[in-house]
């Protein structure tokens, strides 16, 4: 490998997109949103100020999210919102193309696959490899997947929910749900809107799912104040919400990613399946971080279940550890152009 080759690997995610530099650790978190002037098509922003202008835009400036339950929705925006995150990692005097490796769903099609591969080299990568998200979060986390031993991951994002069981570096048994924080997310507003009349954004959302929520009732509940507008008056309004409400609100979407949990575990061969029970399910991604979540696929499967460390960066570090031993992980990497 000569010197000039340089190396990035981006955990292409539908919340936020996270560039990993080998050697630098990660030197970009942005958020997956792209601006564009919708007449003539034209980028505005990309990343944290694309995100700052949702819901605060005039109308000839349209901003949202390229990345839709984790695949390409829309190419050509995905494609400029790679160049972005390449030439913004790599410093605008790079003249050199780099080797880049981006992550994808496990349930992604070939043709979406492929799309990934091209947007990746028009955005100005030398070579674009692929790799499916739960190979690369195992790495992140640590577990030694090339073992003859089966490790379960549960990879929660912004988007999907992607479960899989790995060994000897390969995928066995795996599952991808659209269902994950968005969606939780979702959940918080429609309950709060129905509940109390109260209309509140998505960011609101987030936040109330990030300070009080939980997988389980608690004992000793947290209360919060949200502010938001009447459906009545139409006017600012603020009501006290505490936690055992938001783990009601949320009922459905962990169920569904509970379900995607036990249907993997119960397509797993006896041998592996006997691996889990004794090592536990490894859990990555922001959502992961639920209050009380591994609790919660405890009691649903009776298999324990932990929290990887740095779990918001599992997969990009992975594509990062990936990246220097190519050949070591040369069975998991898929496309290559």
């Amino acid at each position: 490998m000569s010197f000039f080759t340089r190396k990035i690997g981006i955990d292409l995610g539908t919340a936020n997109t996270l560039v990993y530099v080998p050697g630098k650790g990660i030197v970009l978190n942005e958020p997956s949103v792209v601006a564009v002037s919708p007449h003539d098509n034209k980028i505005f922003a990309v990343g944290i100020e694309a995100k700052q202008m949702i819901g605060r835009t005039p109308d000839d400036i349209v901003a949202y999210r390229p990345m839709k339950d984790g695949v390409i929705a829309d190419y050509r925006v995905t494609q400029a919102m790679l160049r972005y995150y390449i030439n913004k990692a790599l410093g605008k005097w790079n003249i050199w193309k780099p080797e880049v490796m981006v992550s994808v769903p496990a349930g992604v099609t070939s043709t979406e696959r492929r799309a990934v591969v091209e947007a990746a080299v028009k955005a100005g990568a030398k070579n674009a490899y692929v790799v499916k998200e739960p190979i690369l979060a195992a790495i992140g986390a640590g577990i030694p997947i090339h073992e003859a031993h089966g490790h379960m991951i549960v990879d929660i994002g912004g988007g999907t929910t992607d479960v899989a069981v790995i060994s000897l570096g390969g995928i066995v048994a795996s599952k991808s749900v659209k269902c994950a924080g968005d969606k939780v997310d979702r959940a918080i507003a429609d309950y709060i809107k129905k509940t109390f009349n109260l209309g509140i954004g998505d960011k609101t959302a987030e936040q109330v799912k990030i300070k009080i929520g939980s997988a389980v009732p608690l004992e000793e509940e947290i209360v919060i104040t949200i502010k938001g507008r009447d459906f009545i008056s139409g006017l600012p309004r603020a009501v006290d919400i505490g936690t055992n409400e938001i783990v009601k609100a949320i009922q459905k979407e962990l169920s569904d990613m509970i379900k995607a949990i036990r249907d993997v575990l119960q397509e797993t061969p006896p041998e592996l399946a006997a691996d889990i029970i004794d090592r536990g399910i490894i859990m990555t991604g922001g959502s992961s971080m639920l209050r009380n979540f591994p609790e919660l696929v405890l009691r649903r499967t009776g298999v324990k279940a932990r929290v990887a460390e740095d779990a918001l960066y599992c997969v990009a570090k992975g594509t990062g550890i990936a990246l220097e031993h190519l050949d070591v992980y040369k069975k998991s990497i898929i496309a290559k152009r």
